[in-house]
């Protein structure tokens, strides 16, 4: 009996060692044969219990090196249909062709533009404020000196939400300073940059969606020469060292008094001429002494803290710095158009 059952396990031995393996199929096959789940070896360890005691021992052993055998037969087996893979793929290896060239992403125009301007700030001790895209109407308009009667409202057409008239998608990033001064004592210096809607007819020069950064800067005897020199600041950084600005009174519920700031974009050549009207000068943004009845409404003493505040289009900066003649470019997520900005950074 016992000899019978060592004769099995030579048997197998002789298998293992003569088996043909020479693609990944037989690979496979033998993997299976020998060491898979139901393997040919596994029912000659319940052999054992045939076995005589003083021949378990070396049973046990001779178990094991069949085992081993297979497994090692493996291994090499896998090293040799590797390399035979490898020498059939190098033979079909050009090694004169160029190599696949590698596609690189690329910001933004919106981002970049974007970035640069929170770089702007940051420099002077502005730091970024986020908020919801979904507001109240309270911190969209009420905080912001802008009640339910106020006719700056017809300034700017609202999309609301269809099953909450209260909630709606916010028309600027004024509702961030609105959040930020009823949660914040003073001082506060922030920029919130962000997305807006407004229901606008969509055309090469306005969208129903546009990205803001809006500014804000509250303290003890802030004045509006602060905020000309701050911005004066950030229009020879954003635009260069020679820049001018000028200021020109303007109207915002939320600031008095308001002004719209412009920069002198020159009249070098016709298109000069197209987008500044004529004039030279080009407006960029908007800003005022912040109102007190926005600071009172957000619970802020206006009369121990002023303030100024400022908004500004990222898609008019962004079409001014790469000359870029219709805003809806900069939403249709054309390759060919943003593959020209691969070089920016």
């Amino acid at each position: 009996m016992a000899n019978e059952i060592f004769g099995k396990v030579e048997e197998m031995m002789k298998e293992i060692q003569s088996y043909v393996v020479d693609s990944p199929e037989t690979m496979e096959e033998f993997r299976i044969r020998f060491l898979g789940t139901k393997n040919k070896i596994k029912p000659l360890f319940a052999e054992m219990r045939n076995v005589a005691n003083e021949q378990k021992k070396e049973f046990g052993q001779a178990l094991n090196q069949l085992k081993q055998t297979a497994e090692a037969r493996l291994e090499s087996a896998i090293e040799t249909v590797t390399d035979l893979l490898d020498g059939e793929e190098n033979d079909n290896i050009d090694l004169y062709a160029p190599a696949a060239p590698k596609n690189s992403g690329s910001r933004h125009p919106i981002s970049l533009v974007m970035n640069k301007v929170i770089n702007i700030f940051d420099k002077i001790g502005f730091s970024v404020a986020e908020e919801r895209e979904i507001e109240d109407d309270w911190h969209n308009f009420t905080a912001m000196n802008t009640p339910e009667d106020h006719p700056a409202r017809d300034m700017q057409d609202t999309f609301y939400l269809l099953n909450n008239p209260e909630r709606l998608l916010r028309t600027h990033t004024s509702s961030v300073q609105a959040r930020v001064m009823t949660k914040t004592k003073p001082p506060i210096r922030i920029i919130a940059p962000g997305r807006v809607y407004r229901n606008e007819t969509i055309s090469a020069r306005s969208h129903c969606q546009f990205h803001q950064v809006e500014g804000l800067y509250i303290d003890k005897n802030v004045s509006f020469a602060d905020m000309k020199q701050t911005l004066l600041y950030f229009a020879r950084e954003m635009y260069g060292p020679d820049t001018k600005i000028r200021l020109r009174p303007s109207y915002f519920p939320f600031t008095e008094p308001s002004a719209e700031m412009d920069v002198y974009w020159g009249l070098k050549n016709e298109t000069d001429y197209r987008i500044t009207k004529g004039t030279g000068w080009l407006e960029i943004l908007g800003c005022g002494m912040v109102d007190p009845n926005v600071l009172e409404n957000c619970g802020i003493d206006s009369n121990e803290y002023t303030g100024f505040a400022f908004g500004m289009g990222i898609e008019r900066q962004a079409m001014l710095q790469y000359k870029i003649g219709d805003i809806r470019l900069l939403f249709e997520n054309d390759t060919r158009f943003l593959k020209q900005f691969t070089s920016a950074y």
